[in-house]
């Protein structure tokens, strides 16, 4: 159902469509009704009053996907978080409105005093924090032990169901799950590859959507942090879907990696799912990404065509990416400078001494060449890293 107007603040939706609804529901004998856009408590509370089942958003939705599709500790523990911090922002009115009358999606809550349900849910919110930053702690010196045996890592990242995991499969050789469904990943799986005699960890990571929650980018940031902190993101598209909606995902994609903090790090656009087009709808499909998708190459993860291709394009782009770091003075030209870096580069480290500013980075090696200039004229210290 759609309706253009001013949202009513009793159910989202006017009067004589909410009849409408329940009518709908009562007919199709529905289980839930859910919403695009977001509700408030009491509009829940009132469409499942009108409607006899439960009236669900779509943050609400994705929860509920996440639950089922989450396999490790971490990825329920970071649901579990996201769930809470939504509870938190609505447990005053969600006691009011249970108080009321229990309806569908608002049991139990009736004997809470609203400051003591709070801090309830506030306690569990401290819990779980403290146990997934002890894993989050784990996983830095997991990264850290790897960048001392000098390994390069790759991140695969992409709109869910794009064939991530597929793609993961047949690089590795291994055999994470693959799924007809949305977000069959939601922790992070690494394994060890080698490209011509060049050996790289390749990490599986969640599958991003439109519109993603701030609350479950903020929940799940140390899962997130893998493609941040990588040396290359394979950003996976699946080319079998209409024009607009391959263009479409590609800026959702590009716009949600500038969200987590990872635009300085370089991308490989990958696109699956090839033997399902003719040649010639593969070739109109990469001319409408010109300009627009990076490094594009055609692949089927599935079929295991071109992934010699994708191989000698990620070593093209690792070749020619170096470290190096440098220390300018603190001034008032140094921030907007680091600022921009932060756009065209890989920042590993920043560090602030008492009048100076240390940064380590990696980029490829003509951009590099460009920072160390002005560094120079910055009257700072530079040194790139073989």
């Amino acid at each position: 159902m759609e309706q253009t107007r001013e949202a009513d603040a009793r159910y989202q939706i006017g009067i004589g469509k909410v009849e409408e609804l329940a009518k709908l529901v009562k007919e199709a004998n529905a289980n839930k009704v859910i919403f695009d856009n977001p509700l408030k408590p009491t509009q829940s509370y009132n469409l499942a009053k009108a409607t006899h089942v439960p009236a669900v958003d779509r943050f609400q939705l994705i929860l509920e996907i996440f639950t089922k599709r989450a396999t490790t500790t971490e990825a329920q523990m970071q649901i579990e978080l996201a769930r809470l911090r939504l509870e938190l922002a609505q447990a005053k009115e969600k006691v009011r409105l249970s108080k009321k009358g229990e309806q569908p999606g608002f049991m139990g809550l009736g004997a809470y005093e609203v400051d003591v349900y709070h801090e309830s849910v506030k306690r569990e919110v401290h819990t779980i924090r403290r146990k997934l930053k002890k894993i989050s702690g784990k996983r830095v010196l997991h990264r850290k032990r790897r960048a001392e045996l000098g390994f390069s890592s790759i991140s695969l990242a992409g709109y869910t169901h794009s064939g991530k995991s597929s793609l993961f499969n047949a690089l590795t050789e291994a055999e994470v799950r693959v799924d007809n469904t949305l977000f069959t990943t939601l922790s992070t799986t690494t394994r060890l590859v080698e490209f011509s005699k060049r050996k790289f960890l390749l990490t599986d990571t969640v599958g991003f959507i439109d519109r993603l929650p701030l609350m479950l980018i903020e929940a799940f940031h140390s899962t997130l942090e893998e493609t941040i902190y990588s040396d290359l993101i394979l950003l996976i598209l699946d080319i079998s879907e209409p024009t607009h909606l391959v263009a479409e995902k590609l800026s959702i994609c590009q716009e949600t990696i500038e969200r987590i903090g990872a635009s300085g790090v370089p991308i490989v656009t990958v696109l699956n799912k090839i033997d399902l087009l003719s040649q010639a709808e593969i070739q109109q499909k990469l001319k409408s990404l010109e300009g627009k998708a990076t490094n594009p190459v055609p692949v089927s993860a599935l079929h295991r065509i071109n992934l010699d291709q994708l191989k000698q394009e990620i070593l093209r782009i690792m070749k020619d990416y170096v470290r190096a770091s440098f220390t300018i003075p603190s001034t008032k030209e140094a921030m907007p400078f680091i600022s921009s870096l932060y756009k065209h580069a890989d920042v590993k480290t920043l560090e602030y001494a008492d009048s100076s500013v240390h940064v380590v980075f990696e980029a490829d090696s003509s951009f590099a060449e460009k920072v160390r200039n002005q560094v120079g004229i910055l009257k700072g210290k530079f040194e790139r890293a073989d």
